[in-house]
């Protein structure tokens, strides 16, 4: 089997990190082609919406630092173009994907494995999944965003608590910091995720990559900048079919039928 599984099936992409054994450490190769599966899912109609999760009993514990096959130590520029030239590809990918990403916590997510999450537009936590931004702990810097996303969504005082302390968070805590949208019993994560996914597939997909669309614009934009895009959105949408078929679904109190479901 594959260290990372792509699969798309009635409108939901999948990316599945399936080393259990490393607890889902994942390797540059595994990076590729989880680039690689953004970049399909951005442009395949047949994709609403994508899962990120984890095989086993874990989410991701980050990148494999036993994975070097007996090279030599990197030198200070091979490290960074490590980053900029091939895990910065995720975050850069997913800025680009307009259409919404779910991570399904199902486990530990540590150092690179927590910014991965953090990264999606959403989380589901199964209640005994941890968090640890964990980088500290073995004197690194987050490499993948942490100081970018989470500040973002804890504030800047609790996220320099979790970065220089490293400490793990439990599903309870991060869905109090509205790191998660949902905690659930672990039995129940599947159907959760299941549950939520198919609800965004199934709506007008126009309307949602653009909604998602204005929502991060919004958040770079001064008022009148965001209410400007959002004009023109409004009117580039209304001329749709998706659209058309949304509205007269919710007259006819029917589920709307869109282009290529």
């Amino acid at each position: 089997m594959a260290d990372l599984e792509y699969t798309v099936a009635d409108g939901i992409g999948t990316i599945l990190l399936n080393r259990p054994h490393r607890k889902n450490a994942f390797t540059m190769d595994m990076i590729d082609v989880w680039a690689e599966a953004l970049r399909d899912a951005r442009t395949d109609p047949d994709v609403r919406v994508v899962v990120l999760t984890g095989a086993g009993d874990a989410f991701c514990s980050g990148v494999d630092l036993d994975r070097r096959d007996g090279a030599a130590p990197p030198t200070p520029l091979q490290r960074k173009e490590s980053l900029t030239e091939r895990i910065h590809r995720i975050p850069y990918a997913l800025e680009d994907l307009d259409k919404p990403v779910i991570a399904a916590i199902n486990g530990v997510a540590v150092g690179a494995g927590m910014d991965m999450a953090l990264m999606c537009d959403m989380r589901i936590m199964a209640r005994s999944a941890r968090l640890s931004e964990g980088y500290v702990r073995v004197g690194l810097v987050p490499g993948d965003g942490g100081c970018y996303y989470l500040p973002r969504l804890v504030g800047t005082a609790k996220a320099l608590e979790l970065l220089l302390t490293g400490d793990f968070i439990d599903a309870e805590e991060a869905g109090r910091l509205g790191i998660a949208n949902h905690v659930v019993d672990d039995a129940d994560l599947d159907g959760a995720v299941s549950t939520l996914a198919r609800k965004i597939a199934d709506g007008p997909p126009v309307a949602i990559r653009t909604i998602k669309r204005a929502v991060y614009q919004s958040a770079r934009s001064d008022l009148r900048t965001a209410l400007d895009l959002i004009s023109s959105h409004m009117a580039v949408v209304t001329s749709t079919e998706d659209s058309a078929e949304a509205l007269a679904a919710f007259r006819e109190k029917r589920p709307g039928r869109f282009a290529g479901r």
